[in-house]
């Protein structure tokens, strides 16, 4: 039975084009793995299963061994839980408290808007990865430090962001109207504002998501990131950089991985469909 066109996705313009399909395939892929990683590894991921160090891709090692001749593909599978956990927990704390912050100086205005967004951009104007680096020479590299040092580098991009959106939406006819009707502040917020901007929102936080990605696994590729044992791809590449002429497996399948998931979450963010992409659609 044919779908009615007023039930149409494609008619009210949230249908995914095909790049924006295989996009989102691959960045769900990604996330699945992180979270059954442990069950479906081939080996213990810390366990030397090879008494040939940098072992070539086998039926037995589908990806070969690392330095110690532990299986990578192991190593990659585990790596996606720290890689994608690490980066999805930052750009949530970061997106989450820049939009709100965003959303609470557009309405609120006047000093508390300029002053938050001076201090704002006083921190945005620290390069990340020195920002990074400084933060995990002086206090070390636990997860919530990675995590709470990523979220903090990439707040006050959200919050600007958000706020541009929310001023323009502040100065629209139902938002006077609400106010006139003596609607508070957390209701102009929740009820008018984020709902109007949450398209827009959603976009910028795939795109921040990439960045932190990024920024992780240069961390951990300076050996400030992920601790050993644990790894995230970024330390696979680091750990085996120095085989990359003998032992390119080891060096090439991590780098892979990093780019497999920050280009699908570029091409799906691309292909939005318009009705998120672009909010006055």
């Amino acid at each position: 039975m044919p779908k009615p066109m007023f039930l149409s996705p494609a008619r009210h313009g949230f249908r995914f084009n095909w790049a924006g399909r295989i996009g989102l395939a691959i960045v769900l892929l990604w996330g699945a793995v992180a979270l059954v990683g442990p069950l479906i590894t081939p080996y213990p991921v810390g366990e030397i299963v090879d008494w040939d160090y940098f072992g070539p891709m086998s039926q037995k090692f589908l990806l070969g061994t690392d330095y110690l001749g532990r299986d990578m593909l192991s190593r990659i599978l585990m790596g996606a839980r720290y890689t994608v956990g690490i980066s999805l927990a930052a750009v949530t704390i970061a997106c989450s408290v820049g939009v709100v912050l965003g959303m609470i100086a557009a309405v609120v205005g006047g000093i508390f808007d300029m002053g938050l967004s001076r201090l704002l951009d006083a921190i945005n104007g620290i390069p990340g990865l020195l920002f990074g680096l400084v933060v995990a020479a002086a206090v070390g590299s636990s997860l919530t430090v990675l995590i709470l040092t990523l979220a903090t580098i990439y707040m006050p991009g959200a919050y600007r962001f958000a706020r541009s959106l929310a001023v323009n939406v502040n100065t629209m006819d139902f938002v006077t109207v609400a106010r006139a009707r003596g609607e508070r502040t957390p209701y102009l917020i929740a009820r008018e504002i984020f709902p109007n901007i949450l398209g827009p929102v959603l976009a910028d936080l795939g795109v921040r998501f990439v960045f932190i990605v990024l920024v992780l696994s240069g961390l951990s590729f300076l050996g400030l990131g992920v601790q050993p044992p644990n790894a995230d791809w970024g330390a696979l590449v680091r750990e085996n950089i120095g085989a990359l002429s003998f032992g390119a497996p080891a060096v090439v399948f991590p780098s892979l991985a990093i780019a497999s998931l920050t280009i699908s979450m570029n091409l799906f963010i691309d292909n939005l469909p318009t009705r998120i992409r672009d909010r006055s659609a």
